[in-house]
């Protein structure tokens, strides 16, 4: 007994054995369960639940039944597997949402697009779509292959007929082993005007299938953004596509906006839509919503979100597209079997496969109908011969004594074959009148018409394609619907930018490295004399040394003492409250010990006509042209070279055809015109722009543009403005004109800008206290003044900064 066991125990490599049989799993998940046929874009589980319902009966024209009897039949008949993966499956065919032509016609509770699930199977009913039924047609007239089921016991298709371009109009979804199939739907009326384009012009190329077949179309609408996701997918197989939902932007008379959607990306989940998008207006990631309803109906789809008065409608839509599922990718992988072979096809591929699988079709349909055109033919030239020869087939039946008899002298007697002689047998007494003798004729003529033109069908390749795309019309026609998914014909780049608002910012830099923007409607407007309102609290002997207003769409061009220059964004600046002191700078750009801020200017951009122009403590000024900053490193790059212990100043953007101001803090201005500056490269050290007296240093810059008058200011407070004519012109490198009269009542010059009456001003101090006042309400003086009290300082502050508030006309300058 023992060496019986023995024998029976075979040895095997556990390593060959684990990759043949996960081998074999993996091509069952393949082939039998996840992946569709290119033929009728159909999985088996599909296939089986749609011929199971035609074999039962449920077609369109009767009523439904109970799907658990649908699920039944599959599984005893077809598919020997969970009952709930033919259910979930059968309810998929049946949702509107989920598929954009429905194969089965649901009764009861199938689900809806908030994810709720269908009623169990034992409540819905079912049965077959119209449109299902061309899935079928034809499929009893030898069209298709029938293997055995899984017990054989039945027969069951390998495939269906498929009349409708099925892969191509539900798309399908799958994961096997390794691989995955994400095809999406698309418009039947589209494929069709494809298909025939391809039947008449078989060498037609992707692209100009693409002016037939524009893109998927999803049976919940939507937006796809852009044409080259769409077009890669239809040329390799592969793509990428961005869909958005459908939402439009309600103004009201109460001055509220609201934004509506109306269509949503497809397989996206409504009720978790709203729930995020109301997580994100809760937690304030989204601000300016105030109200958020679903008022959606048997009639459609509405999302209704109401906004706040102050709220800019465009940037929130474009930040719920950026941050939930109003806009989704949908990844395009047009995987199929071919042949039982997974394969990644093109558009033209799919639609070379389907025709094919038409033309076999056709063909057999063809050979099946000559067939029995033929077979009855034969039978008809049998009952002709009989009644031509009418008295002596009656003499022969009524001589004979059995009906075997009978058959075997008609068949000797008149030449007729079995059949033939059966059917005389079998004939009634009816068929014996004047009226059914002529029918006779007329049935034997229209079937010989048949065979010749089945025969010639057959024998023609180009008539079956012509019987293809007939047929194919006429689907067009009558199933054939609006498209529901838009294509914008631009990609829009969602840049991080459209999701934040062009707004007015005041950016403040303090002398230790702290940076921060405020909104400008945070500054009320005060006048002469006021003590002003705190802007940021500072670390102590810290102060703020630049203040200037700008867009949050601007970069912002730091100069470094060390002669460099980085880049930001305006946006990228972290927005802090009027008190609080600010990020750090070294936190957002990569400053090297001993390396500070100096000077920080706003561009719009790179592309723009323009010069920056610089100016150093040391009287040394430069030209560049903008765009050789257009570069950036994230250490930054060369602004100009700099002479031992000179720092930069100022640096402002200007035409090439400006005149320079340049003040120091003894009071000394100089005015000489830009073109005597020549335009040099990046890294140029620059030339003499004033001659300074000992001791003295250039503390500001400015351009005369359209202003009228120079504003001066000094550290305790002081200043003035004086009509720009008062200053002549001179030659660059000169010494300049006194432009304050210093003394130690109104302290060393800090600042110089060139105004206009109706300008504003903005002066910060070195505790971080801000005035805001109108140019107008300072008075003009002469040049060698002392100029007036702006703003009362503490005994221990100073005025650091002052900035020109620019009107939002004039933002670019």
């Amino acid at each position: 007994m023992a060496e019986l066991s023995a024998n029976r125990v075979i040895s095997i490599n556990i390593e060959e054995e684990m990759k043949k049989s996960y081998i074999d799993y993996a091509m069952s998940v393949i082939v039998g369960r996840a992946l569709p046929d290119v033929r009728d874009g159909l999985k088996p589980v599909h296939r089986r639940i749609l011929y199971a319902m035609y074999e039962a009966g449920m077609t369109p024209d009767k009523p439904h039944k109970k799907s658990a009897r649908v699920v039944g039949d599959v599984l005893a008949r077809y598919h020997p597997h969970g009952d709930a993966a033919v259910y979930d499956t059968l309810v998929r065919l049946a949702q509107d949402f989920s598929t954009r032509y429905p194969l089965i016609d649901g009764h009861g509770n199938f689900g809806s697009i908030d994810g709720d699930s269908a009623a169990a199977m034992r409540y819905t009913e079912a049965r077959m779509s119209k449109i299902a039924m061309e899935m079928l047609r034809d499929i009893n007239k030898e069209t298709v292959d029938f293997v055995p089921n899984y017990d054989e016991t039945l027969k069951e298709p390998v495939i269906l007929p498929a009349k409708v371009p099925n892969l191509l109009i539900n798309g399908s979804s799958g994961i096997a082993v390794g691989m995955a199939t994400n095809i999406p739907p698309h418009n039947l009326a589209e494929v069709i005007d494809g298909l025939v384009m391809l039947i008449d012009a078989p060498e037609t190329s992707v692209d100009e299938l693409m002016k037939k077949v524009k893109g998927p179309d999803f049976p919940t609408g939507g937006i796809i953004v852009g044409r080259q996701g769409i077009k890669e997918a239809y040329t390799t197989g592969r793509g990428t596509i961005k869909v958005r939902a459908k939402a439009k932007i309600e103004h009201g008379e109460n001055g509220k906006s609201q934004i509506i959607i109306t269509e949503i990306p497809y397989q996206v989940n409504k009720a978790k839509l709203i729930e995020k998008i109301a997580h994100l207006a809760r937690e304030k990631k989204i601000d300016g919503i105030a109200d958020l309803r679903d008022e959606s109906d048997r009639t459609g789809l509405r999302i209704v979100i109401e906004l706040r008065r102050d709220s800019n409608p465009r940037v929130l839509l474009n930040q719920l597209y950026k941050h939930t599922q109003m806009q989704e990718t949908f990844g395009i992988i047009m995987l199929a079997l071919v042949d039982g072979e997974p394969k990644v096809l093109n558009l033209k591929q799919i639609m070379e496969h389907y025709l094919d699988h038409q033309k076999e079709v056709i063909t057999r349909r063809s050979r099946y109908e000559l067939r029995k055109a033929e077979e009855r033919a034969h039978i008809v030239e049998g009952l002709r011969t009989a009644l031509n020869h009418l008295d002596a087939v009656i003499k022969t039946i009524r001589q004979s004594p059995n009906a075997e008899e009978a058959k075997v002298r008609l068949m000797n007697n008149f030449k007729l074959s079995d059949k033939q002689a059966q059917a005389i047998l079998d004939m009634r007494l009816q068929r014996l009148t004047a009226l059914e003798r002529q029918k006779l004729e007329e049935e034997y003529k229209e079937l010989i018409k048949q065979i010749a033109y089945y025969t010639e069908l057959l024998a023609n390749e180009r008539m079956i394609m012509n019987v293809v795309k007939e047929e194919l019309l006429q689907i067009k026609e009558k199933y054939a619907d609006p498209r529901r998914t838009q294509i914008t014909l631009e990609e829009e780049t969602l840049d991080i930018e459209d999701l934040i608002a062009d707004e007015d910012m005041v950016i403040t830099i303090t002398h230790r490295g702290y940076i921060k923007r405020l909104p400008l409607a945070t500054y009320r407007s005060q006048r002469r004399g006021g003590r002003g309102i705190t802007a940021l609290t500072t670390r102590e002997e810290d102060f703020v040394e630049h203040l200037f207003v700008t867009t949050t769409h601007h970069y912002l061009l730091f100069f470094t003492n060390k002669g460099k220059v980085y880049r930001l964004k305006v946006y990228e600046i972290p927005e802090a409250g009027r008190q609080a002191k600010g990020t750090a700078i070294v936190n957002l750009l990569n400053l090297q010990p001993e390396e500070w801020i100096t000077a920080v200017i706003p561009i719009k951009d790179f592309e723009q006509e323009g010069y920056l122009f610089m100016a150093t403590k040391k009287g040394i000024v430069k030209k560049t042209s903008l765009q050789e900053y257009a570069s950036s490193r994230r250490d930054g790059i060369i602004a100009l070279t700099l002479e031992e212990n000179d720092e930069l100043i100022g640096v402002k953007l200007t035409n090439g055809e400006e005149e320079i101001l340049l003040g120091t803090s003894q009071g000394m201005v100089i005015r000489f015109a830009e073109d005597e500056v020549r335009a040099m490269g990046r890294t140029a050290r620059g030339v003499r722009g004033i001659t300074l007296m000992p001791e003295d240093t250039v503390v500001s810059m400015d351009c005369i543009r359209d202003g009228q008058d120079l504003m001066v200011i000094t550290e305790k407070g002081f200043g003035k403005r004086t009509p720009l004519k008062d200053y002549r012109v001179q030659g660059r490198g000169g010494k300049g004109i006194i432009t304050l009269k210093r003394t130690p009542r109104n302290g060393a010059l800090v600042a110089i800008r060139v105004v206009r009456e109706e300008d504003e001003l903005m002066m910060i101090t070195a505790e971080g206290n801000i005035i805001r006042m109108a140019v107008k309400d300072i008075p003009r003086m002469g040049r060698i003044t002392q100029g007036v009290t702006l703003m009362r300082l503490a005994d221990d502050d100073k005025v650091v900064a002052m900035a020109k508030v620019v009107a939002r006309d004039n933002g670019d300058e």
